[in-house]
């Protein structure tokens, strides 16, 4: 199979693309780095990207930042971080994607840990994680030609462990290996309108 990586340079991307990359070609996209360049919130620079990448049989996308922040002091401005980047970001993909995408391939996008295990400072994570996995439910039951979408919902990885230290308090890290292998699961398996938890 030919998958889209977008944010394939990124930790949890690099995760997906390292399982995957044993069986399939891969193309990575991201906002300054890979095979293509794309800014997710930004639909024309989505359209190019996709005018150049033609057809493939997998999408998979390991986008979008939140705010991390105490709600008590937290901005709206602030909030919509997390909403129009990491949710719409990859929202946008699945939109503007659909006829990039074979018949019986699939999306799997990203989510995360914070919605079924909050942290201090997390509600943002938490309220846009729950909405990507609303989106996929609710998405898999109108997909055409046999399109399939899930999304991967990793814990903390043992890679980002410093980078977030003293944020997830009690957190076991996951491999980088078990996140790649959710995102197997999600592209070669027959899955659709899951989520994939690991961790």
């Amino acid at each position: 199979m030919r998958i889209l990586i977008v944010g394939g340079s990124g930790t949890v991307g690099q995760a997906a693309a390292k399982e995957l990359a044993k069986r399939h070609e891969i193309v990575r996209a991201g906002r300054s780095s890979g095979d293509l360049t794309v800014d997710v919130m930004n639909d024309d620079s989505v359209k190019a990207m996709y005018a150049k990448l033609g057809q493939v049989d997998a999408i998979v996308t390991c986008v979008g930042h939140v705010h991390f922040g105490p709600v008590a002091t937290m901005s709206p401005e602030q909030f919509r971080k997390g909403l129009n980047d990491k949710l719409m970001g990859q929202v946008n993909l699945v939109l503007l994607g659909m006829n990039n995408v074979n018949d019986n391939g699939s999306f799997t996008l990203t989510s995360g840990i914070l919605d079924r295990d909050p942290v201090r400072q997390g509600a943002n994570a938490a309220a846009v994680n729950g909405a990507i996995g609303g989106f996929v439910k609710g998405a898999a039951i109108e997909m055409p030609r046999g399109i399939r979408i899930n999304a991967v919902s990793p814990g903390l990885l043992e890679e980002s462990a410093v980078k977030y230290d003293g944020f997830f308090p009690g957190h076991e890290t996951v491999s980088a290996a078990r996140v790649g292998l959710a995102y197997a699961k999600s592209v070669d398996g027959a899955l659709t309108g899951q989520v994939i938890s690991v961790g």
